[in-house]
């Protein structure tokens, strides 16, 4: 059912342009989607498939923000796409004539639905680029689709934002069904499972639900660690996972963090995940990077030199996402221009991409400096405990995380184990009170009580992730 947030919609658009700026928000919002709040989620309908695709690879986390600044809370983010909202170039204030054929030119035809019963999915093993950071993990997908039998169950792939975890569960997911025709398989995210079981809940059919997902060949599950502080919910997968697992069918889950560090994920759930096949994938080196630019402009049909492909491979290393935005905004840019791309044309289009997308320093590294520093151990900072060495160590990894990435405070909050925005500003908060005054912070470690000024503790932290 969708509310009418008439006011509060257009205090998220103005937050949106103030974030991004105004010459972004006239060309890719105005006049080109249509914001909505409804009681559950809020939506983000675009005119086409590449304004929709551009704006949630580019400008998720400015809506994110926006939407939680308004509204006092965090709600989910649904992308839909209504070609209504296409208009003549002449008629379009929001975008120049140019720039709107140039949006025409690169249209793509609607994406597959990311998830479903035996319905083709959007990306596949054809088009995973494999190198040294992910050869593991594709080995482990390749057994899991080329074996009668996976000889582990699950397969458990985690790694941070856009290094391919999707991509290869999706890829999973296709492959499964041309192989094994008549594959019972299902992909969906641990939050639609959460919401899936809620409605089962309220309209009494959680037999059909349970029914649904205890009989499938294939559950392949994405951001599970959604799951955690949610005892209900996971004691409810725990018992569809055993089900799977007994019936000799398979489980492919992925997460931004290994299960031991994923905190109030219960015993049980941890145990059975670690006892299947663990993977990690890190974001690509540099021979990676220019593989996939190469295949990826080719595939857009974007005529780059090798000169320009390792331009764009060498500035960009945080994740995959960032290189094929740096892609598109070169693809747009020739399709305006109507002329190839250089090196100084790429070097001028995307100095200020580089720039936003890039950080010095990304959060696992700062959240493994201060565990270092401290004495504590990763999984103490996602965890929810309170002891005061663990809770200067989470704390100093949260401001530090916000002074140095572009990460807002809910996105900050999820990667340090699920805890809310509230808890990330307090605790940003109190390390500037503490810096201002440079008060003397007080912890244990192994050979007792420890007091250094909270300046010294941050030139050191500094000095470490740098």
């Amino acid at each position: 059912m969708q509310a009418v947030f008439t006011d509060e919609i257009k205090a998220v658009r103005q937050r949106i342009a103030e974030k991004i700026g105004n010459s972004q928000y006239q060309v890719w919002f105005k006049g080109a989607t249509r914001l909505t709040m409804n009681e559950d989620h809020f939506e983000v309908v675009a005119a086409n498939p590449f304004i929709s695709n551009w704006i949630e690879g580019h400008y998720r986390p400015a809506i994110t923000e926006s939407v939680n600044e308004v509204f006092g809370q965090s709600r989910e983010l649904r992308f839909q796409i209504d070609s209504s909202l296409v208009k003549p170039a002449s008629k379009a204030p929001a975008a120049p004539q140019n720039t709107q054929r140039a949006l025409n030119s690169l249209r793509r035809t609607p994406s597959k639905p990311k998830q479903g019963l035996g319905q083709p999915l959007k990306l596949t093993l054809d088009t995973f680029v494999v190198g040294s950071k992910n050869q593991l993990a594709y080995n482990a997908a390749q057994s899991v689709i080329s074996q009668p039998q996976s000889p582990f169950n699950p397969l458990f792939i985690h790694g941070g934002y856009g290094v391919g975890k999707t991509h290869l569960q999706q890829g999973i997911c296709n492959a499964m069904q041309t192989h094994q025709p008549g594959c019972r398989w299902t992909y969906l995210s641990a939050e639609d499972f959460a919401n899936q079981y809620v409605v089962a809940l309220k309209t009494r059919k959680l037999e059909a639900f349970r029914n649904r997902f205890r009989n499938m060949d294939l559950l392949v599950i994405d951001d599970i660690h959604f799951l955690a502080n949610k005892k209900a919910m996971q004691e409810e997968f725990l018992h569809t996972f055993n089900s799977i697992d007994l019936a000799g069918k398979q489980v492919v889950l992925a997460s931004d963090a290994h299960p031991k560090e994923i905190a109030q994920l219960c015993e049980k759930l941890v145990n059975r995940f670690v006892s299947g096949m663990v993977v990690r994938m890190d974001a690509p080196d540099f021979e990676m990077r220019t593989r996939i630019c190469a295949r990826r402009a080719e595939s857009m049909k974007l005529n780059l030199t090798q000169e320009v492909i390792e331009y764009v491979a060498g500035s960009i290393s945080a994740n995959v996402r960032e290189l094929e935005g740096a892609l598109v905004k070169l693809a747009a840019f020739a399709s305006l221009a109507g002329s190839d791309v250089t090196l100084a044309v790429a070097q001028q289009v995307l100095a200020e991409h580089i720039a936003r997308t890039d950080p010095v320093v990304h959060s696992s590294d700062i959240t493994s400096s201060a565990a270092t520093f401290f004495g504590v151990s990763v999984t103490d900072i996602h965890s929810a405990k309170k002891d005061r060495t663990i809770s200067l160590a989470r704390s100093f990894a949260m401001y530090l995380t916000r002074r140095f990435t572009k990460m807002s405070y809910p996105e900050i909050g999820k990667s340090m184990g699920g805890k809310n925005h509230a808890t990330v500003i307090l605790a940003c908060r109190k390390i500037e009170d503490a810096l201002a005054a440079n008060k003397e912070m007080k912890w244990r470690t192994p050979d007792g009580w420890r007091i250094a000024p909270a300046k010294d503790i941050l030139d050191t932290l500094i000095e470490k992730i740098s």
